[in-house]
């Protein structure tokens, strides 16, 4: 029986581990040799997690199916025998694309719990990788005492939202018998209801295809860049993570509601103060969410026009840092401007920028740092600027 309670792990982790870039259809996928122990250090909190909350849509949170308990115990007697192995893949999603670099010519895939560009870690060790598929597996490994070295291999994704995960994980096992069809079909509606993270997801995909947004061809659709795209600077997650903030307080929750064919009340006044984008979600108006987005931004592109485009190395308004601190000025703007639910113009938005006292040379890495840092640092003089 695995431990229920576990402390959550701060410390720092950053290790370099062989793997090979491989492009399909999906976007990249890295083939590792991960270490048994360091495979149990990184994926050890969603198996304990999965193990303990077995309900409904909640069970698969880590998208896996829950435990079986017989056949961990059979595992662990498996991997202390001489001939044991592990000849297949064990599937891995690591969300956080800032926290995975990879070296083409050495061949080696870096995963740190600490975001590029920060000191602390940001993310607790042991919930730094999402077990796709092979949780058996890993959970059998903790009783491995053998004196040889026990690899596994792992296919390991970066950057991929929820939605994708839940699909691939259908679609690798639905041609496995040892899955039940139910479960494979059950995680396949998972990926298509309706839900907060799909819905932000769906507007990132329209803002990057859409030629006259502000996004286009700049959201990284996996985590990594896409061939013949150079002038990719957010990443889907990045993305999906700052606006989801403004439709649900608890998506998840959400989501599973609405996965049980239960409808959502209508967010009140003091709600909508937070999350201004709800109940246009709740009314099914997506579209609307989207064009406020773009609209956001294309008042940032106005007012900033050689900032905005300025992809050499040292700027920063069009990448994460700055990505994320004009997010997080979003819902205060939108609700200066006007009450949760309306339609708001780009050039509405562009009058508040212009308040600002910054110009497009000021957005570079040595006025806001990489990393958290810089983030809340734009995120406060852009507030103090443009609302006193």
């Amino acid at each position: 029986m695995l431990p229920l309670e576990m402390p959550i792990d701060t410390d720092s982790l950053t290790r370099e581990i062989p793997a090979l870039r491989i492009q399909q259809p999906i976007g990249d996928i890295y083939l590792a040799s991960i270490d048994h122990l360091l495979l149990q250090k990184i994926t050890y909190f969603d198996v304990r997690r999965v193990l303990r909350d077995q309900r409904d849509v909640e069970a698969y949170l880590g998208i896996q199916r829950p435990l079986n308990e017989r056949r961990i115990r059979d595992l662990e007697n498996y991997v202390n025998f001489v001939d044991a192995t592990f000849p297949t893949a064990v599937i891995l999603a690591i969300d956080e694309s800032e926290c995975v670099s990879y070296d083409e010519n050495t061949k080696l895939l870096s995963i740190s719990n600490t975001r590029q560009g920060n000191i602390k870690p940001d993310i607790a060790l042991s919930n730094l990788c999402r077990v796709i598929d092979g949780q058996h597996r890993i959970a059998g490994l903790r009783t491995y005492s053998g004196k040889k070295p026990f690899n596994v291999m792992a296919a390991i994704f970066v950057g991929i939202d929820i939605a994708d995960q839940a699909y691939i994980f259908a679609t690798v096992n639905l041609e496995q018998t040892k899955v039940q069809k139910s479960l494979a079909f059950d995680l396949f509606e998972l990926a298509r209801t309706r839900s907060p993270i799909k819905t932000s997801h769906n507007v990132a995909v329209a803002l990057d295809q859409v030629k006259e947004s502000p996004f286009h061809n700049r959201i990284k659709r996996l985590g990594t860049a896409t061939p013949g795209r150079e002038r990719e600077t957010i990443t889907q997650s990045t993305f999906v993570d700052a606006l989801v903030k403004y439709i649900s307080p608890e998506p998840k929750i959400d989501r599973d509601r609405l996965l049980r064919g239960q409808s959502l009340e209508l967010a009140d006044t003091d709600m909508l103060r937070r999350f201004c984008l709800r109940n246009l979600f709740i009314r099914n108006e997506d579209v609307m969410i989207g064009r406020l987005v773009q609209n956001y931004f294309e008042g940032v592109r106005s007012v900033w026009p050689k900032a905005w485009d300025d992809f050499s190395q040292g700027a920063m308004l069009n990448k994460t840092n700055g990505f994320r601190a004009l997010m997080s000025v979003f819902g205060r703007m939108y609700t200066h401007i006007t009450a949760p639910g309306n339609a708001v113009p780009a050039k509405r938005f562009a009058d508040e920028f212009r308040k600002s006292s910054f110009k497009d040379s000021d957005f570079n890495t040595e006025n806001f740092k990489p990393g958290t840092s810089g983030e809340a640092k734009l995120r406060k003089e852009l507030i103090e600027q443009i609302f006193g």
